[in-house]
């Protein structure tokens, strides 16, 4: 453990805030919480934006950044304590303990009353059943209405968490504010507030239809007889087949695969796609690809990474990032490379674009045709559907629209509802 000394804190000294965020997760590593960089980085954004006033806004930071689990609070509570100073630290001599952390600055008391909720609504994802107390009156904590030893008046930092009204406020505040988010366009939110839509992404099952696997499986009234089974288990009785073992089809959901534009129009929704593809069941499970010039597959980039980290490495991975469009010619070297030899087979395929293609539309209706004798099902989602006004009279979009199974807009969080119907969907076109 590296901590901070109290001389280093008294003398107020300004500090790095990128180092006393790396050397707080060197220190809670060590003590068993995987507080990884990415953790310690949102820790330091946390206090660049909430600029914390005490230690107690400071220990809020850090509960709504970098615990994940219930039984990490107390390792966090000793860990913080040992660095920063505890409840018989609270002010040394020479200044604010926070004086030398950028961005300490006073803030207003709705900032402060936004890190509680925050940090309250860390500990009810982390699976605690009701908020518990960070540290009770009596139990050698400081208690703001009670005088301490002596009769000295205590310090007017609250070290106990709010109680459980003031979580279940805070909830309610931030599921209000996810809720108002649901109907918005994608287009319209920030990076943060599409991240808040995280929550409600989860609740969302990406299912899809299931299909009969050449593999079957033994079940006790199967119609078919399995003769290896039924050989296997005659050896058994000296060659005389007793039981009649029995199988039946074994039944797998189909392949999701989903070719995501992220031109520059459509990038608000191609981050969103990718967000709902990490967050919700079943979207870990779907191959994914992203075009615009060129095909760039991020499968095993969005395997096991948090959304904002995902985004960020699915846009270094693709080389055209914000470039123009050519879907005819990415759709033809995913059918040459990927399509043809299996991938596409049975398989339910999700096109994200408004269909606007500078390439020849000769090309994408040439595609589209050879992608749909394969592919049970082809889902388009173009956002620019939303309007009762629109038709497909772009080039690109005219020659796919006669090949696509269903046409969704899922511009939104609620406009997200028709794109898991018509994946559940399971038919296809006559």
């Amino acid at each position: 453990m590296v901590p901070v000394s109290t001389d280093d804190r008294a003398a107020g000294t300004p500090g790095d805030l990128a180092l006393v965020a790396a050397r707080f997760g060197v220190a809670l590593r060590a003590a068993g919480v995987p507080a990884d960089p990415g953790r310690c980085e949102r820790f330091a954004r946390a206090v660049t934006v909430a600029r914390p006033a005490t230690l107690h806004d400071l220990y809020l930071c850090a509960l709504a950044t970098v615990v994940a689990s219930q039984g990490h609070i107390e390792t966090l509570k000793r860990v913080f304590w040992d660095m920063f100073g505890g409840p018989e630290d609270l002010a040394p001599a020479g200044g604010d303990p926070l004086s030398g952390l950028p961005g300490g600055h006073p803030r207003t008391s709705q900032a402060a009353d936004l890190l509680r909720d925050a940090a309250e609504a860390a500990r009810a994802h982390a699976g605690q059943a009701g908020p518990e107390r960070l540290a009770r009156p009596g139990h050698g904590q400081l208690d703001p209405e009670r005088p301490a030893d002596g009769d000295q008046p205590q310090s007017s930092v609250c070290w106990a968490a709010p109680d459980d009204e003031d979580a279940q406020a805070a909830q309610h505040t931030l599921a209000s504010a996810a809720e108002r988010l649901a109907s918005t366009d994608f287009a319209e939110l920030t990076p943060a507030e599409l991240l808040l839509l995280s929550g409600l992404m989860r609740k969302l099952t990406l299912a899809v239809p299931q299909r009969r696997s050449r593999r079957p499986r033994r079940t006790p009234r199967g119609r078919q007889a399995d003769l290896r089974a039924t050989l296997r288990q005659a050896r058994r009785t000296g060659g005389h087949p007793l039981r009649l073992a029995r199988q039946a089809p074994l039944l797998e959901p189909r392949r999701l695969v989903v070719l995501c534009d992220i031109s520059g129009s459509m990038e608000p929704y191609a981050r969103a796609m990718l967000q709902l593809l990490y967050c919700a069941a079943g979207g870990a499970d779907a191959e994914v690809f992203t075009f615009a010039t060129r095909l760039t597959r991020l499968t095993g980039t969005l395997v096991h990474t948090r959304p904002e980290v995902a985004l960020h490495q699915a846009g270094q991975a693709a080389p055209d990032w914000l470039g123009g469009t050519r879907i005819g010619e990415s759709l033809a070297e995913f059918n040459d490379s990927y399509g043809r030899r299996g991938m596409a087979r049975g398989a339910v395929v999700v096109i994200i674009s408004d269909g606007w293609d500078t390439g020849d539309p000769a090309i994408l209706r040439r595609e589209m045709e050879r992608l749909s004798r394969v592919a049970h099902r082809i889902v388009w989602v173009n956002p620019r559907t939303q309007s009762p006004e629109y038709q497909p009279l772009a080039g690109g979009m005219a020659a796919a629209w006669p090949y696509c199974d269903a046409v969704v807009s899922a511009h939104s969080l609620n406009a997200l509802d028709d794109l898991t119907a018509a994946l559940a969907h399971p038919g296809r076109r006559p």
